[in-house]
């Protein structure tokens, strides 16, 4: 007798909650983060360095680790938000993430 595969109810659904919840972003771009340059630090130089802004996201979701590219999307989006909030209009990255961490030089280059 061939080995058969039981489907228990209710296992698509939490299949597919599980892949949502691993692929999603999970922080929107405000309007005003849709503003904010993602630059280099060489790119800055003529710019109003106005602070930091630090990233923190979730590694995991459930029992799922998340892709490297949500998480950089999702840290950059919370960066690029907060430093909308702090009148910027550009943001560096320090360093990579790490941990579900990265930190922002954030820089006003235009003039409003």
């Amino acid at each position: 007798m061939p080995n058969r595969l039981t489907i228990r109810p209710g296992m698509p659904l939490a299949a597919a909650i599980a892949t949502f919840a691993v692929a999603c972003t999970w922080v929107s771009l405000t309007p005003e983060g849709e503003g904010v340059q993602i630059l280099r630090a060489g790119e800055v130089s003529d710019c109003e360095k106005l602070g930091k802004a630090s990233s923190k996201t979730a590694e995991r979701v459930l029992l799922f680790a998340r892709t490297e590219r949500k998480m950089r999307e999702e840290l950059e989006a919370l960066a690029r938000n907060e430093a909308a909030e702090m009148g910027g209009d550009a943001i560096v990255p320090l360093g990579a993430p790490a941990g579900g961490r990265q930190s922002f030089d954030v820089y006003r280059c235009q003039t409003f």
